[in-house]
């Protein structure tokens, strides 16, 4: 089963559970949702407008926070105000390091770091259940990067 076909099939499912309408547009932006990483509401808006332009941006807003009720999406907030999304995938996890100068969102897994954090909790008396890592720096991409600001 592909990504979008498992997103869906949880869509329908909170959908039916929640006694909503099955709508096309909901479709559409898991459609361009699911190939997106850290993305933002006027991000995805722009991406689902050069497929259908008529859409909306309450209706991506909404769509948005249905797929995070629904357990399709995680909202992340890394600091700079705006709410990101990316797949909440059941067998995926990754951590991020965040470049406060471009901006630019790298995601990693670090054995060692999640070893650490079950040792952590277990010496407090916590069994480990999730976590979010976010790591704060400046990299090295000031010149190359497109979006580092121009001086």
């Amino acid at each position: 089963m592909t990504p979008f076909d498992s997103a869906r099939a949880r869509l329908e499912g909170h959908i039916d559970r929640q006694g909503m309408k099955h709508t096309r547009q909901r479709v559409q932006i898991l459609e361009v949702f699911i190939s997106a990483r850290h993305v933002t509401v006027e991000e995805l808006l722009r991406a689902v407008q050069e497929a259908a332009p008529a859409t909306g941006a309450a209706t991506v807003y909404r769509t948005l926070k249905l797929f995070v009720e629904a357990g399709i999406a995680h909202e992340r907030n890394f600091g700079d105000g705006q709410a990101r999304y990316e797949l909440a995938m059941d067998d995926e996890h990754h951590d991020h390091l965040i470049c406060l100068d471009c901006k630019v969102i790298f995601e990693f897994e670090e054995q060692e770091i999640e070893s650490c954090q079950a040792v952590v909790a277990s010496r407090h008396g916590l069994t480990l259940r999730s976590h979010r890592h976010e790591i704060y720096g400046s990299c090295d991409l000031r010149e190359a990067c497109p979006r580092w600001p121009a001086s």
